[in-house]
């Protein structure tokens, strides 16, 4: 195990995506397997998913492999849907990570975690609780404040619109996490006495995020 450092982390932004493909059906198995009706993407390509259904997928970012274009399928990389609802209906999207991201002096992450629910009966001597939903996962940047950074441009341009948008970390060992959500950025200049400009940015995530060891 080697340790991660936040250093030399290329963060990319969605710049566009392609037409969606209907997604025709999703395989419960490891890794789950779509079929779709379109252009059939690349293996490599990533892929945001909406899904009825399979809810475990829906606005998840995955990276797409085997594709069998005579059959219409795909393998969504690294992902287990075995025990995953079964899903009803649903389109998908190659991404396009054309936006950098290069002014981030910090970054830190929260949400995640579970609300426990009460169900403690009358007939029980001590509390009982089971996992309810997890909260919303946010990503929050300290970010040098530019207004010529094409990057801060585009995050507000994303704000401004409450638009989705995926982002993808890369480290130099490989290791990649991908996302998507609904970008806050308001360009507002903030700061200390002598010390440098910075502008806050939050992405809210909508979905599960997934990683890559390569």
């Amino acid at each position: 195990m080697s340790a991660q450092l936040w250093k030399g982390v290329n963060v990319a932004m969605q710049s566009a995506l392609a037409t969606a493909l209907t997604i025709t059906a999703i395989t419960k198995a490891n890794p789950a397997v779509v079929s779709y009706t379109g252009t059939d993407p690349s293996n490599g390509d990533y892929v945001v998913l909406t899904v009825a259904g399979m809810v475990q997928l829906n606005g998840r970012v995955v990276r797409v492999a085997n594709v069998n274009g005579a059959g219409n399928t795909f393998e969504c990389e690294g992902v287990d849907s075995s025990a995953f609802d079964t899903f009803s209906s649903g389109t998908c999207a190659v991404i396009t990570f054309g936006t950098t991201l290069a002014t981030a002096v910090g970054l830190s992450a929260s949400g995640g975690d579970f609300d426990l629910i009460d169900i403690t009966t009358i007939h029980d001597t001590e509390r009982k609780t089971t996992p309810g939903l997890p909260s919303a996962l946010a990503f929050n940047f300290e970010s040098l404040w530019d207004p010529s950074d094409t990057g801060l441009a585009a995050l507000k341009s994303a704000s401004d619109n409450q638009a989705e948008r995926a982002f993808k970390f890369t480290w130099p060992s490989g290791y990649k996490y991908l996302f998507k959500g609904y970008v806050g950025a308001s360009l507002v200049p903030t700061g200390n006495a002598q010390d440098k400009v910075t502008t806050p940015v939050q992405v809210t995530a909508n979905g599960k995020g997934t990683a890559y060891s390569s």
